[in-house]
């Protein structure tokens, strides 16, 4: 089985909650669901509903009467949280978190991200015995999560790890950019269809005209059909004042 971290959920209250968060580790491609001393079971059919086609992690999620039991076979377990705990501890953002478990994992560590119950959140115990803490800084007025809207967040910086996207995508929809020279041709025809415009014909107004002009299509990555569109709009406009 591929090694990905281990999501653990301490004292989960609902099974509603065991079932989102399947879905939302499912949504991030993590597989591997552990339940310490849990309300209810994972295959509840209120949990099995609220999966959203997640069933499997819930199949096969595996249930520890104790947290010791859950960590023992870990080399390194992140402990999320909404509260400084007064202890002597590195906190990551989230994205740092999956950064580093990236990181050990690539060298064949073992992990796990350790979450709270519902209304309570982890104890300081519990926190102890993690390596770290992940805090999800959030609007101070209101910072409570869901649990699997936590998991989701920690997951999500976890997965893009693994893809590495773009950070920005421009869609033609198979159209082709237009080059410079498509565009200087554009902006000649534009500038010769307005020289019966009164600003244009302005000899101290027309520089700051053109440029705006050029800077106004030259920002937006025109393609060849929306230039050739353009070109309709303009004849059209033109035919109809002649």
């Amino acid at each position: 089985m591929q090694n990905l971290p281990k999501i653990i959920l301490v004292r989960p209250q609902l099974a509603e909650n065991i079932g989102m968060t399947a879905r939302a580790m499912l949504n991030c491609g993590l597989y591997e669901m552990r339940l310490v001393a849990p309300h209810q079971s994972p295959t509840d059919s209120k949990a099995l509903a609220a999966s959203s086609g997640a069933e499997k992690i819930l199949h096969h999620a595996q249930i520890f009467s104790t947290l010791d039991e859950a960590l023992k076979d870990l080399n390194l377990v992140l402990a999320t949280t909404a509260r400084r705990r007064n202890q002597v501890k590195a906190i990551y953002t989230a994205d740092k978190a999956a950064e580093i478990l990236h990181q050990k994992i690539n060298e064949q560590a073992q992990c796990g991200v350790l979450f709270g119950p519902e209304r309570t959140g982890l104890e300081n115990d519990e926190v102890s015995k993690a390596d770290a803490i992940i805090e999800i800084p959030l609007n101070p007025e209101h910072c409570s999560l869901n649990l699997s809207q936590a998991v989701l967040l920690v997951g999500y910086e976890w997965y893009k790890k693994q893809l590495n996207p773009p950070r920005e995508i421009f869609q033609t929809n198979a159209g082709k950019l237009a080059d410079k020279e498509e565009l200087l041709n554009f902006f000649e025809f534009l500038e010769a269809s307005l020289k019966q415009y009164k600003n244009f014909q302005d000899a101290e107004k027309r520089p700051s005209l053109q440029r705006n002009i050029r800077n106004i299509f030259s920002r937006n990555q025109m393609t060849k059909q929306e230039l050739n569109t353009l070109y309709g709009i303009i004849n059209a406009l033109k035919s109809s004042k002649d």
